[in-house]
């Protein structure tokens, strides 16, 4: 029953794609139509991973990806829910921490089963190396978005509008003590742009992109965490584990004979 529901919400977000990318296309946004393939080729991605690697992806977390791209490509980028829902990013990153905590506890928990280790790791220490990984992941995008903007002129890292400062710089005793400055006005190029602030371009976003990817990043590890004392237990954290097929096929023909 869940796969069946799995399988109408997939074929849901294909056909929006699709109609999507043949609007772009009649619009003249070739970009855009550009980014509805590749979210089309990133629908594909649990189903590659499954044949190639051998590992079953549980239909709630096959889910939380397939509307994680729709979310990020489409309504994100095309839709401009970035600009038009102040917290999409927010959200995004917060799903991007809880999913890159997923692929990392599968791979920890891949090795920590083989026979091939003879180190065995505890529930509590395999979550926790989720948890960097998670973190990592989000470290290396940041990098990312701050690469494109450095060097092709974009705006990945958003900027925000900051009412006051503290700096030591602006000190007018040039005492190492940070003095507190609100800004009334913003002057670029001799115009005042009127914003009520400083322009910080691209700190906050950055280190509240790393804060939710943290707060993702914790709910997954707590779920890995319940799942892995309780492995034999099907609920929450059981749909969002990828399993290793060879495991779990052994784990079911035990279920069996018991």
């Amino acid at each position: 029953m869940k796969g069946q529901k799995k399988s109408i919400l997939e074929l849901i977000l294909i056909l929006l794609v699709l109609l999507t990318i043949v609007r772009q296309f009649f619009l003249g946004s070739y970009h855009n139509v550009f980014l509805g393939i590749l979210t089309l080729i990133l629908f594909m991605i649990p189903k590659i991973i499954d044949k190639t690697l051998s590992v079953s992806i549980p239909a709630g977390l096959e889910t939380v990806i397939l509307i994680f791209i729709f979310s990020a490509e489409i309504l994100g980028e095309i839709d401009a829910f970035y600009i038009k829902i102040p917290i999409w990013d927010s959200i995004l990153h917060t799903t991007n921490g809880f999913l890159m905590a997923a692929v990392g506890f599968a791979l920890i928990d891949i090795f920590n089963r083989s026979e091939k280790f003879s180190v065995r790791m505890s529930p509590a220490f395999v979550a926790f190396t989720a948890f960097c990984f998670s973190m990592t992941t989000g470290v290396l995008w940041e990098f990312f978005e701050f690469s494109m903007d450095w060097f092709f002129g974009l705006d990945m890292q958003k900027d925000w509008i900051v009412p006051a400062i503290s700096s030591v710089k602006l000190n007018p005793d040039g005492a190492n003590e940070p003095v507190r400055i609100v800004v009334d006005s913003l002057v670029v190029n001799g115009q005042d742009l009127n914003l009520g602030g400083y322009l910080d371009i691209g700190i906050v976003d950055t280190m509240k992109d790393l804060m939710v990817n943290f707060v993702g990043a914790v709910v997954f590890s707590l779920i890995g965490i319940v799942y892995l004392k309780n492995r034999k237990t099907k609920g929450l954290a059981a749909s969002l584990i990828p399993q290793v097929r060879e495991a779990e096929e052994n784990s079911n023909s035990e279920e069996n004979k018991e």
